[in-house]
């Protein structure tokens, strides 16, 4: 891998990639002897033209060794493009080339050019399912701590996504100073004492604490969201879905949610539990929660001095109204 003069680096996930280029530098530094010195170049493939391009990847008169890395080459032009591979095919001397491609675009056919020429692929995409992110997130933060060889529960592991959230960078980050507070003894009383509270909470995390009549758990489901930069608009209108949802299905009754989805227009899943949540609801109550959310709209779109104030009191009241 570390004389390679091409890379390949597919994927979009910021540290991976950084991570990968770091390491292809490290190595050209210790093979040419250059340290500090060794010229590196990074730009985006598509906005070179191709003579600068040609000019970049064609060889030196001495054959220094340097290093190119060419960033978003899935939406280089054609003859742009065009050039890379030409280049991949044939690496001049002293050039690594390292070429960052998310795998689509206008280039996607780039990527296969490139493997066939040999290139070293780097790994630096998430997950194509959204529900294979969480153990591919898990097994991240299990590499994090043990590649400084500390042992960490997988319960604890856990915890800390749980805390921090699943952005890589803030996990590598996390991973780190807790390594470094605690001597590399960590539990989840340490992961609790630097990292309390939620991560990444959504506006229907609040609302389906709030319409479930979690009050304290809505309100600091809410106040996490709002620290967290969650738009108010955003989270005013999870509020609203839940509410008109339950609403919705409460009146038309206990029938199978399967044979209800289609006339609502929900999906199974979302009528079944939407019926759970409906039997603590009266309908009085449900009337009374539609206008708070129905004001609440206005609130947040400009109506009220304080948003977080109008957030605030429809959420609370709201939890309170259920049950």
């Amino acid at each position: 891998m570390s004389d390679s003069p091409l890379h390949l680096l597919l994927g979009d996930e910021e540290l991976l990639i950084d991570r990968a280029i770091a390491k292809i530098v490290a190595a050209v530094r210790a093979r040419s002897g250059a340290g500090t010195d060794l010229p590196v170049t990074r730009l985006r493939a598509g906005d070179a033209s191709p003579p600068e391009l040609a000019e970049l990847l064609s060889p030196s008169l001495f054959a220094e060794d340097r290093v190119v890395i060419l960033e978003s080459a899935g939406e280089a032009g054609k003859d742009a493009a065009a050039l890379i591979l030409d280049a991949a095919g044939a690496v001049p001397d002293g050039v690594t080339l390292a070429v960052v491609h998310n795998g689509g675009g206008r280039a996607k056919a780039m990527v296969g050019g490139l493997r066939s020429c040999g290139a070293v692929e780097h790994d630096c995409a998430a997950p194509a399912k959204a529900g294979d992110r969480a153990a591919w997130v898990r097994a991240f933060v299990h590499k994090e701590f043990q590649a400084v060889d500390v042992r960490v529960a997988s319960a604890v592991e856990q915890l800390v996504i749980e805390s921090v959230g699943s952005d890589l960078r803030e996990l590598a980050a996390a991973c780190s100073q807790l390594v470094a507070d605690t001597g590399g003894k960590i539990d989840a009383a340490a992961v609790r004492r630097y990292y309390s509270g939620k991560a990444e909470i959504t506006g229907f995390d609040v609302a389906e604490k709030a319409v479930t009549g979690d009050t304290a758990g809505a309100l600091e489901a809410l106040r996490w969201a709002m620290h967290r930069g969650v738009a108010h608009v955003l989270l005013a209108d999870a509020l609203a879905d839940a509410v008109h949802t339950i609403a919705r299905v409460g009146s038309a009754g206990r029938g199978d949610p399967f044979a209800l989805a289609s006339g609502l227009g929900m999906p199974p899943w979302k009528v079944k539990k939407a019926q759970a949540q409906a039997r603590a609801w009266a309908p009085a109550s449900i009337g009374t929660a539609l206008g708070v959310v129905a004001a609440l709209n206005a609130d947040v779109k400009g109506a009220a001095a304080d948003p977080d104030y109008a957030l605030e009191y429809a959420v609370r009241t709201v939890a309170q109204l259920a049950g």
